[in-house]
């Protein structure tokens, strides 16, 4: 049985099987991001990451870990992530609520959102994702916290050939 190498031009993705992955991105940030004053909107975050699909037919899976806070109670603290900015990009998860969220009932609560979702963006251009907090509380101060206490906040990007 012969023996054969990949060159040092790799493999070509097109003779891949369908969900192979194709490359990964990652992207984190340990400094806390709160959302301030602003209430009822969604916030950007620094914690963004760039793919660019080799195809238009690939998928993108986003996983997220999300490690939240709530500064105040009787309040959702929600988080999502939006295809391209939060001014101008596309929500991934729910309008209100994003991918999940916590409720704080009498106190400050701590919790962890983990988002796994399959995205088509369509397109052999680069996609910038980014992760977005809301609160809430119609009015008041700062309210949600993402990566709190240095705690390890991560988004990571692959490519599924489609």
């Amino acid at each position: 049985m012969a023996l054969s190498k990949i060159s040092n031009g790799g493999v070509a993705t097109s003779g891949l099987p369908t969900g192979t992955v194709l490359q990964v991105v990652n992207a984190k940030i340990t400094s806390a991001q709160g959302t301030g004053s602003t209430n009822q909107a969604w916030v950007a975050t620094s914690l963004t990451a760039t793919i660019t699909p080799t195809s238009a037919t690939s998928d993108i899976l986003i996983i997220g870990n999300l490690p939240m806070f709530n500064a105040n109670n009787t309040l959702h603290a929600n988080a999502s992530v939006f295809r391209g900015t939060v001014a101008s990009g596309t929500n991934l998860g729910h309008s209100t609520y994003g991918f999940s969220g916590g409720y704080a009932n009498a106190a400050t609560v701590k919790n962890n959102i983990v988002i796994n979702y399959l995205d088509d963006p369509s397109t052999a251009s680069a996609v910038t994702y980014t992760v977005a907090i809301y609160n809430s509380l119609a009015t008041g101060g700062t309210a949600a916290w993402l990566a709190v206490n240095s705690e390890t906040s991560t988004l990571t990007l692959m490519e599924i050939r489609g």
